[in-house]
């Protein structure tokens, strides 16, 4: 049943605590097809190289004002040793940098499509951007998830591949699909449109280039041929 509440709710964003874990394994159950294990849940509530925010929602009136109604879990990793290394500027596999993976995001049901999830994310990135050496914000979708997709897209995230086979659910495997956000000015070498425009443009200068030197050197043989024409006229 939708609370009345929903509709009109006054959500405010905490660090995920010790008393969420019921609820967050609740939620992680409810709303995804991966079972993650007790030790993850343990490292989320209690900060244990993971970073977390709850949602909750204070106009609820059954007494659960507090109880968290959407979460983001993510963590810190070394730039140089991510999937991504290769998409980063070409220091960042010699350098501390570094980048934030989200792990988890996910909202209850009757909280859908009221700006928590895109305000989750937002806290990920103010994170992300508040450490010196990050990089980026980065995170992977499986594939049928159409409005996950549409919500990282819409909040300027990069989709820069396609993992086949990425995830393995109940025996079957699913496509994933690489997201990247880059903060605080950060941002890949250039893309794969971006590298083939640079050849064709190149390559356009070049074929420029040598058609004008065609064109210069036959300028120069004609007056050469012509000049030795009149000569022998001459």
């Amino acid at each position: 049943m939708v609370p009345l509440t929903a509709c009109h709710p006054t959500i405010s964003y905490r660090p995920i605590r010790p008393s969420d874990l019921e609820i967050l394994e609740q939620l992680h159950g409810e709303l995804f097809p991966i079972r993650y294990e007790s030790e993850f849940f343990q490292n989320v509530v209690h900060g244990r190289g993971i970073v977390s925010w709850a949602a909750v929602d204070h106009s609820r009136d059954d007494g659960k004002s507090d109880e968290l109604i959407g979460f983001v879990t993510a963590r810190v990793v070394p730039a140089k040793d991510s999937e991504i290394v290769d998409l980063l500027n070409s220091n960042s596999a010699e350098s501390e940098w570094s980048l934030v993976y989200i792990l988890t995001l996910g909202v209850m049901n009757s909280y859908r499509n009221l700006g928590i999830a895109s305000s989750l994310i937002l806290e990920v990135i103010k994170y992300a951007s508040s450490i010196q050496t990050c990089q980026a914000v980065y995170l992977h979708v499986i594939s049928y998830n159409i409005p996950a997709i549409h919500l990282y897209k819409k909040m300027s995230f990069k989709c820069i591949r396609k993992l086949p086979g990425f995830y393995l659910i109940d025996g079957q495997h699913y496509d994933s699909y690489l997201f990247v956000y880059f903060v605080k000015g950060s941002r890949s070498p250039c893309s794969p449109l971006e590298l083939v425009m640079v050849v064709v443009r190149y390559i356009r200068i070049g074929f420029q280039s040598i058609i004008a030197k065609l064109w210069s050197d036959e300028r120069k043989v004609g007056r050469w041929c012509r000049c030795k024409e009149a000569h022998s006229l001459i």
